[in-house]
């Protein structure tokens, strides 16, 4: 059974609900807390490939830094996706979670079990 990442805030609910359902799966994985351990724009472009979503899909609104940011009114599209994930990368806080890599390739964000359960083999 492979491996998988799961990104994780330890005060998230959904986030020690993520990682019960993975324990009871017997599921292998490596955790990552990402506002300590921040993914760059790199990783992050290469984890919403992966995903299938834009970085404004995975981006939490109702965090205070993003209306000091005015990222509500940010426009969502091709030339503007940089700029949403530089501020992702710049303010870890900002990021949906918790999103699990699987080792084929897969991810979700995972806050429903059933969302948890689509990585599993």
């Amino acid at each position: 059974m492979g491996r998988m990442e799961i990104w994780i805030n330890p005060a998230c609910s959904k986030c020690r609900s993520a990682l019960s359902l993975l324990d009871a799966e017997g599921a292998g994985y490596t955790i990552r807390h990402y506002l300590e351990d921040p993914p760059s724009a790199a990783e992050l472009t290469e984890v919403l490939g992966r995903l299938g979503l834009e970085p404004w899909d995975i981006t939490r609104l109702g965090e205070p830094v993003a209306a000091e940011l005015g990222m509500e009114s940010w426009a969502r599209d091709d030339a503007s996706r940089a700029r949403w994930i530089e501020a992702l990368a710049a303010h870890p806080i900002l990021i949906q979670r918790p999103i699990i890599t699987a080792d084929d390739g897969t991810a979700v964000v995972g806050r429903s079990p059933e969302a948890v359960r689509s990585v599993l083999p």
